[in-house]
């Protein structure tokens, strides 16, 4: 245990970060007030030396845990050798002939960016070159990012007073069976959810829909899991009216949710998938994938109409070989999906024994703990009740996202099954405290 949190060498820090960095960062960061100095594996210590667990990984990006040496060297080798350039380099070569291998035959055609939105709405311009139409639709609890292009499709409050937004953009429900939007219960609803889809782009749009954008697993919204047969149907609608389906894997791929992608779990193989977090190991990488025919389609396909002067510069190209061949010859997914069970094997009986937990769910490594008041009534968690767990854990040297009342669980993806069950063991610790205390009526 953890005596007094921030240490003294964290809190100098931060305080002195405070003076001049704007307002504005992410809260996991604002209600730590660590400063951290360095990470091995799944492990960070902060400036006082105190250890943690990191149950976040930079909010999904940690593939391949913290200074991986086959990473650190390949990082070292390329900045001692070409830092920057827009032309062909043989480890971007690499890197992409690597990546497509692991692609169905469909997807081989790549464009490599830096962020998550970049590649979002680099796939809506080739969606607009390829469809010549110029809607788009995500759902309700989604996440593509937030730049300007995309910012009218986040599905939840964070956009409020942010417009006007780009015209054009709509959302639908999308299928969170806990908190069934059309207040119905699966299976008997039908996925009405893909129903109701339906009528949106029938009665909202003007039924010239681009694509919809879909996350395997909605990140943002509390790693929500749709139920069987949701993301099919929608790829059947989006078919339906000609429109193209986007698989967004900026937090599902390269092994996060227990397959190598998000898709691999319904069976079928996207129109457009964009990547990004786990593909560059901590490197701001990213990346829109398509077929041949799709990505020759013009204005994308003219020359500079889908470049980007970071995207697949020597560096990140460097990052992204190295992730994707450590992924690969260590066998990540399988750790993910191997570990990942025994860690939600740990944590589903908390729904039973604490009051206030209404749900434990997910896949692979990407796993969520959503916490009520009232299990019948679903009232989420206080902010307050929450952020006491958040402490908790971090005092008993666990980084986590238990600030809000839907936990997200993100560890690397090489973490070990001790490790990950150490973590639950220090949920397991906490919750008995929150339950003990009855602080989840507050």
């Amino acid at each position: 245990m953890i005596a007094s949190l921030p240490g003294k060498k964290s809190k100098q820090i931060f305080d002195d970060e405070q003076k001049v960095v704007s307002p504005g960062l992410q809260g996991i960061a604002l209600y730590a007030k660590i400063a951290l100095a360095r990470g091995k594996g799944s492990l960070v210590y902060d400036e006082d030396g105190h250890k943690y667990i990191d149950f976040v990984s930079g909010i999904g990006v940690g593939s391949i845990g913290h200074c991986h040496p086959r990473y650190v060297k390949a990082l070292q080798r390329q900045a001692a050798t070409l830092t920057y350039s827009s032309f062909t380099t043989s480890v971007r070569r690499d890197f992409l002939k690597l990546l497509s291998s692991l692609l169905p035959p469909s997807l081989r055609r790549i464009q490599l960016f830096t962020s998550g939105a970049e590649s979002v709405e680099a796939a809506f311009r080739l969606a607009k070159s390829v469809t010549k139409k110029f809607e788009f639709i995500s759902f309700w609890g989604g996440f593509h990012g937030k730049t300007g292009g995309v910012l009218g499709l986040l599905g939840d409050q964070f956009k409020k007073e942010m417009g006007p937004f780009m015209p054009g953009l709509y959302q639908a429900p999308f299928a969170y069976c806990y908190r069934c939007p059309l207040k119905l219960r699966y299976p008997d609803c039908g996925i009405a959810c893909a129903d109701h889809l339906r009528q949106v782009i029938k009665l909202q749009t003007q039924q010239q829909v681009a694509a919809i954008i879909v996350e395997p697993i909605q990140g943002t919204a509390g790693n929500v899991v749709p139920p069987p047969g949701f993301l099919t149907r929608v790829k059947e609608i989006a078919k339906e009216f000609n429109a193209l389906y986007i698989s967004d894997e900026m937090q599902t791929g390269f092994g996060r949710a227990g397959k190598m992608w998000g898709f691999e779990h319904e069976g079928f193989v996207p129109d457009i998938l964009t990547v990004g977090k786990g593909i560059g190991g901590g490197f701001p990488l990213s990346g829109v994938i398509s077929s041949d025919a799709n990505c020759s389609a013009k204005p994308y396909a003219n020359p500079s109409g889908s470049s980007s002067s970071y995207g697949g510069n020597p560096l990140g190209s460097a990052a992204g070989l190295a992730t994707l061949e450590i992924i690969t010859k260590e066998k990540v997914v399988e750790n993910s999906r191997e570990v990942g069970k025994a860690l939600f094997e740990a944590l589903l009986p908390f729904t039973e024994k604490y009051s206030f937990v209404g749900e434990v769910r997910g896949q692979g490594l990407m796993l969520g703990i959503e916490m009520v008041k009232d299990k019948k009534t679903k009232e989420p968690l206080s902010t307050a009740a929450a952020h006491f767990i958040f402490q908790e854990c971090l005092k008993r040297g666990l980084l986590s996202m238990a600030y809000s009342p839907n936990i997200r669980l993100i560890p690397p993806l090489n973490i070990t099954k001790k490790i990950a069950l150490e973590a639950a063991a220090i949920f397991a610790e906490v919750f008995d405290l929150v339950e003990k205390k009855g602080l989840y009526k507050n």
